[in-house]
């Protein structure tokens, strides 16, 4: 894997990031602790978690994934050893995530209370990757096919949310911060508002990424290359449909599929993509596993393919995946492909 710049700063993170969306549901936090610390073993220096972490999000798991990763610093005491991201709730009806409120927005308030809350989880004094998990604003942030507009004066006003996450990085609770399913327009805006009021930029922008989810291509691409806003790319193995594992209708045991289907939902007008990806790896003489990561990993706008895995070997392959070589004739199918379907997974 390689060192890459994140944004303008001068953090560099390994290519590889560590997700841990099942820690506290599919994992136990022995298991967690496991993975962290083979992890860092294998080199990985950048590990993603969010507030509302575990998913599916219920009030009863929330924070919990935190928690485990907050018992491991106090344990390991490796703090300084790598790079922490977390993230604030958007726009939603998961009031649990909050103490004095009815759904979870981007106001100061919330920013104070779920930013304060995440470093008392998290057993640290300081995130360095602070991001919003998806808009303040009333859009289909995820699934999205076509654009509807919103109620503007319902939004809380983006000079309110960046001023807010100033504060917490003045006062030094946040090194950088990042947007998360985040579109061109506020992005684009965010940035602007930097400039204007010597407050900080953005770094990156957490979105989906696969060899059939490519719309981050489109335009978001460009943004990352011009302005440094890099790509954090999650689902790049589309929930275990580009390792091979659900080929031919197969549903194992235990498998996302089988615990939450209703998650898989982007995925079921994309069956003739998926079994495309995965026969070609295979005629390219590689894992389903090694073409689709390490696809992701060659982007240059990619600053980091965030992988997870409910098992210690599925995170030994996810990583091993990225040491093969990213070819011409790799590039060749790749675009193909693109070409073939376009992206059918939004």
């Amino acid at each position: 894997m390689d060192m890459r710049q994140l944004g303008h700063t001068d953090i560099k993170v390994t290519s590889v990031c560590l997700g841990t969306m099942t820690w506290g549901e599919q994992n136990t936090e022995a298991e967690a602790h496991e993975q962290l610390d083979y992890a860092l073993g294998r080199g990985i220096n950048f590990i993603d978690t969010a507030e509302m972490y575990p998913v599916p999000g219920r009030a009863e798991t929330q924070g919990r994934t935190e928690a485990y990763i907050g018992r491991w610093i106090k344990a390991r005491g490796k703090r300084d050893d790598f790079i922490l991201a977390s993230k604030i709730t958007g726009r939603s009806g998961m009031a649990w995530c909050r103490d004095t409120a009815d759904m979870t927005r981007h106001t100061p308030a919330q920013i104070d209370e779920a930013v304060e809350k995440s470093l008392k989880r998290l057993q640290t004094d300081y995130i360095d990757l602070y991001q919003l998990h998806w808009p303040d604003r009333n859009i289909p942030g995820f699934g999205f096919h076509s654009y509807q507009d919103y109620n503007a004066e319902e939004m809380t006003p983006l000079e309110d949310t960046l001023g807010a996450l100033h504060r917490h990085v003045e006062k030094g609770n946040i090194r950088h911060i990042g947007v998360s399913n985040e579109f061109s327009w506020a992005t684009m805006k965010f940035l602007e508002l930097a400039k204007d009021n010597h407050w900080p930029r953005m770094v990156s922008n957490q979105s989906v990424y696969s060899l059939i989810a490519r719309r981050f291509d489109y335009n978001l691409a460009e943004i990352a290359m011009r302005e440094g806003v890099g790509l954090l790319a999650y689902s790049p193995l589309c929930m275990g449909y580009l390792t091979g594992k659900y080929d031919n209708g197969a549903t194992p045991k235990n498998s996302r599929k089988a615990l939450f289907p209703e998650f898989l939902g982007r995925y079921v007008d994309a069956a003739d993509a998926i079994a495309d990806c995965n026969d070609t790896a295979r005629k390219l003489g590689l894992t389903p596993t090694q073409f689709a990561l390490k696809f992701v990993e060659s982007r240059a706008f990619v600053t980091s393919n965030i992988i997870g895995a409910t098992s210690l070997k599925q995170l030994k392959d996810n990583i091993d995946a990225h040491d093969i070589i990213w070819t011409n004739a790799m590039e060749k199918e790749a675009r193909r492909i693109h070409k073939t379907y376009r992206s059918p997974v939004c």
